[in-house]
């Protein structure tokens, strides 16, 4: 936001201000430190003069020597230039410009945000002359010579160009204040400029109030040296305190030197400009206009008035040139047009205050005399600082010493009296966190047997002590230490001339709300909080987007994002959902579904608001950036329209972004008033577009997607029609869901070394931040540059391992380096991230190399750039070879991609993502190339989401089975591309000669059958848990009388706890592995054959063949089923369990009439019976130490151990092994209770018949509780009888 108002100052002559201000100045003008001899006065000291000997020289060339000019009054000074003198060797080739209104109180000039040095001359007769940036208001200047002719010394002639300046003037008290009458009694005023020059010693007074009585006001004051706008236009509650808005700018503002302000209002939009640093911002509340009352008051607060708070100082000092909105407050003072009574005498100069600060820095002391053998002495100051640390005071007693120090941020004083048989010691400490740049008084008395320490001439702050003491002063006394390190400033009566401190806050370099810290020379930012790092806090610490995190390897979660970086936007808080091929963004609002809304009428509309966890622009910045945005709305109705006609207004409206009004609702779009039953042509009346819009007494609903993302998120809706009676309506306003992030994707393609793209001059003054990434085969190659006169800014790859970037802002090229321990050139994408501020530059390559440098304390410190910037090759460089992408500058990404359709040798877009983020596409799945980057394929795999990691599982109740036919039957009428499918699904070999298989599992539950793999012949694959929860594989491929057998643990894996099962043969080599164990093989006896035959189908959970299955199976393992959860099952390439899971979704979303929704399509080889509910239970193994061979249970090449495993010999938790005896007794009593009842209720209730099948009889009384009786798939049932045996109880 930035708004601009016509303003013109007074003070500043619109004019031409370029006189020579000092060649008519008498000899008596000039000062200086000192004078080599007569010739060589500083009256000499005259541009292109020749008198004496040609200009002035000190008595010594060092550091501590100046040139002084008077120029009688205040002056604007616009330009400067120097010589050396004349016919000399003697030149000063660099100097600093004091200035000061007094000749005591001097201010260095400023530049570029700090002290600024000026470049001299290089011998005697040239000149050289600096047009001042900041143009200053003056009566002294003074030159300080830095650096000198190495043949000579320093000499200086100058000339000082400028003109007259005039200005009212009104010096304030502390008592008297100025009131402004408005010429109505109240005023309600829309636009304000406020603007006035102000000086003085004082911390605290009121500068300007005024306030009205709806509770609006304004207030511009200083606090603690702080300059403090109060501001509040009202908001809809009276007296509420939501209107009020504070900002504060500026430090050190009691210095007694002169300080611009500049108010500027427009509505709720505020400029605050405190010598030329302006902070742009927008008041809270509703409202627009401030409403005074009667008066505006200049200097404290009226009389009359009511403050907003209590306890204020009125402002004492000088102010000039004041104006509010176009009348010179200070002319119509000086007038007697304003009320001026509370003065008791108005003065209209300024009154010089005769104290003066001292500045101290780490060697300085200041020696005075003293008054020596007295028994009393009394000591008082005032001092500031920022170092906790430092020397105040000390001075050589007759017989000890005294000092007065600054010791973690309190101020401590030590007495040590020595006599010739006693030593006598007194510590004394008080305050706290004294070094926060504000003034501190000091008094100190000691006298014999007493001393008293008090700071800030509080009563509180006093501390006494009564211990033995003899005092008998010294005859000198050092401020500011005695060699001691120090920075400390004191105030005190005195006449020492010394320019004051300066605030290392002042401009605020740190951003996006870092809190300044100082020292006297240098400045810290703390960013804690903030969302930022960095030396200014420039830098956000999290992603621009969703898309990012998923590229990073992050799965669904919440995260906080930031879309434009280091721009202005704030970080916040969405949803991401990483699917398979899409990244989800979600924002939430805060309104309820189904919100109810009565009482409304086209006339008085009822309006919704609908707030957001971010703000619009960051709203804003989500859907500008994303590829499609959607947001679902709702209207049920009864008796209430919404639409009601495709012409006209309609009864309700929504309000999206940009405050801009739609009449169209969800499954339409812009320009069509209708809902989406009317493009679809079935509302439930023809006649209308809207459901609603029929008004009938049923409950109807209007619903759809709003989709076109220029017009979203929805802020308002306002309804329009229930407030008839029986009317009612319901709105419901989803969250906005966004997909992709262009600015994450947006890349370029340099296909030749001369191709380049070019875009607008980079604005990066004072901070500036550059990332991309890039992926190229060359070894070398410019990324971007931008030029200037002399500063320039360049990032390049400087080798194959190296990445540079230099930059000059007029102190000399800086260049930093980072060397990478691979090449850089292997085609795969590298993040560049580079950034420069006042305090540093920082080059980051792939978040792991980085290099810094520290900025110099002084100097040139804004980049002034002028050419456009160039991506790629440009003015004769070596061109970039390769892509860039997401190049974002200043938080503004560009547009490669459209730049590049139109630049010849840049194609827009880059491919091959893969290569470097394939990686992420784990357990099999294979990565996919896109054109806004990639997806990985889980199609193949057990696994499913964004980077096939999530185990894909189902929960298997009693009766529960998963079948997959390896050889499905082909179904009549299937279409050609139906077929394909189906041969796709299998491959022409059938017989295995090698299998894989993995899968996880979880149950409390055996026997159980957890996967069994039949064939057209005998032979199979079984792996099922036996009676006693152990693991069992059986293998019959033929050859042997019996199946072989491998029990591959004798633990109880019924335990509920998951475990994972990876099992392998090639040949007659089978391996296993159980959970995180190593893997142990096996062989298949040299009689069993090899080769798996007419593979057929694969069954989970349980067993329901129509061909030979093994009847020990059957009868042991296959009743009641599993009941438990399996996970990742993968068999040989195939996916049984996540293929039938699929099946469900599909069928519940799309249920087919007529049909159970479990059926299969007709090429699918999956289908499933009973109640399958995807779950991922059993996914995670369990993870217990791994054992050693030697105490491994279950190891079976350990000779030593005893099978079967008696798991009663661990007695878990310490129960004792008693107590769980006399437990099983009562359970197996209590078991056999039960049983004899259920035979006895059978035998009574029992109905005859037959039922055959290849199920183990006894097995047939649970068929008719579950759902195996029904055949699944294409085959056809074996010797069934109709005839059924059931039971009642």
């Amino acid at each position: 936001m930035c708004l601009c108002l016509g303003l013109h100052i007074l003070s500043l002559s619109t004019e031409k201000c370029d006189e020579a201000l000092a060649s008519p100045l008498p000899h008596t003008a000039f000062t200086s430190s000192s004078v080599f001899s007569n010739g060589y006065a500083p009256g000499y000291a005259k541009l292109n003069r020749r008198g004496g000997a040609g200009g002035w020289s000190p008595l010594d060339s060092d550091h501590y020597q100046w040139l002084q000019v008077d120029l009688g009054s205040r002056k604007q000074v616009s330009a400067i230039a120097t010589q050396g003198r004349y016919s000399s060797s003697d030149w000063t080739t660099r100097y600093r410009l004091l200035y000061s209104d007094t000749g005591r109180n001097w201010k260095p000039y400023h530049q570029d945000g700090n002290i600024w040095a000026f470049s001299g001359n290089s011998n005697s007769e040239s000149s050289v002359r600096h047009e001042l940036q900041q143009g200053i208001v003056a009566r002294f200047l003074r030159l300080v010579p830095l650096d000198w002719s190495e043949e000579g010394r320093i000499g200086l002639r100058i000339e000082v160009y400028g003109c007259s300046y005039w200005v009212g003037v009104i010096n304030f008290d502390g008592q008297g204040v100025i009131s402004y009458r408005f010429k109505v009694k109240k005023m309600k005023i829309i636009k304000d400029v406020i603007a006035l020059r102000f000086k003085t010693s004082e911390n605290e007074g009121v500068i300007l109030h005024g306030e009205g009585q709806q509770g609006d006001y304004i207030t511009l004051e200083l606090r603690k040296a702080k300059l403090l706008l109060q501001i509040n236009l009202g908001s809809n509650q009276y007296g509420s305190i939501l209107g009020h808005t504070s900002v504060t700018t500026g430090s050190l503002l009691d210095d007694n030197h002169w300080h611009s302000v500049v108010i500027e209002r427009y509505r709720r939009n505020v400029n605050f400009t405190l010598d030329r640093h302006t902070q742009h911002f927008r008041t809270n509340g509703e409202f627009d206009h401030l409403d005074l009352d009667y008066e505006l008051s200049f200097g404290g607060m009226p009389y009359s008035g009511k403050p907003v708070g209590g306890g204020r100082k009125n402002f004492k000092g000088c102010m000039e040139s004041i104006n509010y909105n176009g009348d010179n407050i200070t002319d119509l003072a000086r007038r007697k047009k304003l009320d001026t009574s509370s003065f008791r005498n108005l003065s209209f100069s300024c009154v010089e205050t005769h104290t003066f600060p001292v500045f101290f820095n780490a060697t300085s002391f200041l020696q005075l005399p003293g008054r020596a053998n007295h028994n009393t002495i009394s000591v008082s100051f005032q001092f500031r600082t920022w170092n906790p640390d430092g020397l105040l005071f000390f001075s050589n007693l007759d017989d000890g010493t005294l000092e007065i120090s600054l010791e973690d941020s309190k101020v401590s004083v030590h007495i040590n009296v020595t006599k010739a048989t006693t030593n006598n010691r007194v510590d004394l400490s008080s305050g706290s966190g004294l070094n926060d740049g504000q003034w501190h008084a000091i008094r100190l008395v000691a006298k014999e047997n007493f001393a008293m320490l008090t700071i800030d001439g509080e009563e509180a702050s006093a501390v006494r002590s009564t211990s033995p003491l003899t005092i008998t002063t010294g005859g000198t006394y050092h401020l500011g230490g005695k060699g001691h390190p120090n920075t400390i400033e004191a105030r005190e009566a005195s006449e020492y001339k010394m320019f004051t401190t300066l605030t290392a806050c002042m401009p605020n370099h740190c951003e996006h709300g870092g809190r300044c810290k100082q020292t006297w020379d240098s400045f810290s930012c703390t960013c804690d909080g903030t969302g930022y790092t960095g030396a200014t806090c420039h830098t956000s610490i999290y992603e621009p987007s969703c898309e990012a995190y998923k590229h990073l390897g992050r799965s669904s979660d919440t995260y906080w994002i930031d879309p434009d970086g280091s721009g202005p936007l704030g970080p916040f808080k969405v949803n991401c959902n990483m699917t398979e091929d899409k990244v989800w963004t979600t924002v939430m609002n805060n309104l309820p579904p189904k919100t109810v809304v009565t009482g409304s009428s086209r006339e008085r509309r009822t309006v919704l608001q609908v707030n957001y966890s971010a703000s619009m622009d960051q709203v804003t910045a989500i859907t500008t950036s994303a590829e499609y945005c959607e947001q679902r709305i709702a209207y049920s109705c009864r008796m209430s329209r919404l639409l009601n006609t495709p012409d006209g207004t309609p009864y309700t409206w929504w309000v999206g972004r940009g405050s801009e009004k739609h009449f169209y609702w969800g499954g339409s779009g812009p320009g069509i008033q209708k809902c989406a039953c009317g493009i679809d042509r079935n509302c439930t009346d023809p006649k209308y577009d809207c459901n609603c819009d029929a008004d009938h007494k049923q409950w109807r609903e209007d619903s759809g997607l709003l989709v076109y993302k220029e017009h979203l998120p929805v802020s308002q809706v306002a309804v329009g029609d229930t407030n008839r009676p029986g009317s009612e309506a319901k709105l419901t306003v989803g969250p906005l869901c966004c997909q992709g992030d262009d600015n994450y994707w947006n890349a370029a393609s340099f296909t030749t070394p001369s191709s380049y793209l070019h875009f607008a001059t980079f604005q990066g003054e004072t901070s500036a931040d550059i990332s991309f990434y890039f992926k190229t085969s060359a070894s070398y190659g410019v990324f971007l540059e931008n030029l200037g006169n002399t500063d320039f800014i360049r990032l390049e790859l400087k080798s194959h391992k190296i990445i540079s970037f230099s930059f000059d802002v007029g102190n000399g090229r800086v260049e930093l380096t980072v060397h990478s321990a691979t090449p850089l050139n292997d085609d795969q994408w590298h993040h560049v991230m580079a950034e420069r501020n006042v305090k540093e530059s920082v080059l980051q390559l792939d978040q792991t190399y980085r290099a810094s440098r520290l900025a110099p304390a002084q100097g040139h410190t804004r980049l002034e750039l002028f050419s456009q910037l160039y991506v790629g090759a440009a003015g004769g460089q070596r061109g970039f070879l390769g892509c860039i992408r997401a190049l974002r500058m200043n938080g503004i990404t560009l547009d490669l991609e459209e730049r590049a359709m139109v630049t010849p040798g840049v194609k827009p877009g880059c491919q091959g993502h893969c290569t470097s983020f394939g990686m992420y596409c784990r357990n099999g799945g294979k990565c996919v190339e896109r054109y806004n980057g990639y997806l990985c394929d889980c199609t193949a795999t057990a696994y499913d989401g964004p980077f096939c990691t999530r185990d894909v599982g189902g929960f298997f109740e009693a009766g529960t089975l998963v079948k997959y036919n390896f050889m499905p039957e082909a179904v009549a009428g299937a279409s050609r591309d139906t077929k394909i499918l189906t041969h796709q699904l299998m491959p022409h070999e059938v017989n295995l000669t090698k299998e894989e298989v993995a899968f996880s599992f979880s149950t409390s539950n055996a026997p159980a059958i957890l996967m069994y793999v039949s064939s057209k012949t005998q032979d199979y694959l079984a792996v099922v848990l036996r009676q006693n929860g152990s693991l069992q594989v059986r293998y019959n491929l033929g050859g042997l009388r019996e199946p072989f057998s491998i029990d591959v643990d004798q633990r109880n894996l019924a335990n509920g706890q998951p475990h994972s099962i990876n099992m392998s043969r090639v040949d007659r080599s089978i391996t296993i592995q159980l959970d995180h164990y190593p893997p142990v093989s096996y062989t298949l006896p040299d009689a069993s054959d090899t080769q798996f035959n007419l593979v057929k189908t694969l069954f989970l959970g349980k067993v329901f063949e129509t061909g030979h299955i093994d009847p020990v199976l059957i009868e042991r393992y296959n009743t009641p089923g599993f009941v438990g959860c399996l996970s990742r099952v993968q068999f040989n390439g195939v996916v049984p369990l996540k293929s039938a899971l699929r099946t469900v979704a599909q069928a519940q979303a799309t249920p087919t009439a007529g049909q159970p929704d479990r059926q299969p399509a007709a090429a699918s080889p999956v289908s499933f019976q009973g109640k399958l509910v995807e779950s991922n239970c059993g996914s995670s193994p369990l993870t217990i130490p791994p054992m050693s061979a030697a105490t491994d249970p279950w190891r079976l090449d350990n000779t030593d151990a005893e099978f079967p495993f008696n798991e009663e010999r661990v007695i878990p938790d310490g129960v004792n092994r008693d107590s769980a005896i006399i437990g099983g007794v009562i359970a197996v009593v209590i078991f056999t209770i039960l049983c004899t009842l259920v035979f006895l209720i059978r035998y009574m209730f029992r109905h005859k018949g037959t039922y055959h099948t290849n199920e183990a009889k006894g097995s047939a009384e649970s068929a008719g509780e579950s759902a195996d009786t029904a055949i699944i798939g294409t085959d056809n049932p074996e010797t069934i009888d109709e005839s059924k045996k059931e039971w009642f109880i």
